[in-house]
C-alpha cells in the first residue's frame, strides 16, 4: 500500500448564478505546493481547472469530471481575509471570517488524532448526519480509499467571482452538494484546514 498525504485548506462557496467552487490550496504535499479548482455549473457541468499535469492526472484518477483545463492557478491572501483566486476563465475573492462551531470543536483535538485514518472513519456516520453531503472517508477510485481529517474550520462571508468576464452574483449555500466524488463540501460556506489521506 501507497499512503500519500495532502495538508492544506479546502474553500466551498456557492454562487447566486448556480455556480458551485471548491477550491483546493495544499501548501505540502507529494506534487509539492499548488492550489486546484473545482467547479460545478448550474447545468451540472463539473470542471477541474489544474496548474500542471502532474496534479490533473492525480486529481481526475481520484476525482470525476466532465472537462479539465490546464492554465496557471494563483492564490494570494490577503490581512483583511481575503483570499484571491485567478485560474484561467475563473476570477474569485472569498472572504473569511472567524471559526464555526465545529472549527472551535476541532481545535481541542489534537492533530495527530483529528487527521488519522482510523478517526476519520469513526466520524464519517456523524458527519453525514450533521453535514449533508460531507463524508469523511470513502472510495477515491481505482482502488484508493481516502480519508478526510479536517484540523480547523472558518466562514466564509463574502464571494466576488466571475466566470468568463461575467459576475457570479452573491454568495449562496454550497446547494445541491457538488458531485466529484464521494462526498461535497459543507452546505455552509466555509474553510476547512485539512489533511487528506490517500491510500492506493
Amino acid at each position: 500500500m501507497t499512503r500519500s498525504r495532502f495538508h492544506g485548506e479546502i474553500y466551498g462557496v456557492g454562487t447566486h448564478a448556480g455556480v458551485r467552487i471548491v477550491v483546493g490550496h495544499w501548501t505540502s504535499s507529494p506534487l509539492g505546493e499548488f492550489t486546484d479548482v473545482m467547479i460545478e455549473f448550474a447545468d451540472g457541468h463539473r470542471l477541474l481547472i489544474a496548474p500542471d499535469e502532474d496534479v490533473r492526472e492525480f486529481v481526475t484518477a481520484t476525482y470525476t469530471f466532465d472537462a479539465t483545463e490546464l492554465v496557471p492557478v494563483t492564490f494570494s491572501a490577503q490581512q483583511d481575509g481575503w483570499r484571491s483566486v485567478t485560474a484561467g476563465d475563473l476570477s474569485v475573492r472569498i472572504r473569511v471570517a472567524g471559526p464555526t462551531l465545529l472549527g472551535r470543536a476541532l481545535q481541542l483535538l489534537p492533530g495527530a488524532v483529528s487527521t488519522a485514518p482510523w478517526f476519520c472513519a469513526i466520524s464519517d456516520p456523524i458527519a453525514r448526519v450533521l453535514l449533508r453531503g460531507v463524508r469523511t472517508r470513502g472510495s477515491a477510485g481505482g482502488g484508493r480509499r481516502e480519508y478526510y481529517g479536517a484540523r480547523a474550520q472558518h466562514r466564509v462571508t463574502d464571494v466576488q467571482a466571475s466566470w468568463q468576464g461575467a459576475d457570479l452574483g452573491a454568495l449562496t449555500p454550497v446547494s445541491p452538494p457538488v458531485r466529484f466524488g464521494f462526498g461535497s463540501t459543507p452546505a455552509a460556506p466555509s474553510v476547512t484546514t485539512i489533511t487528506t489521506t490517500i491510500d492506493s
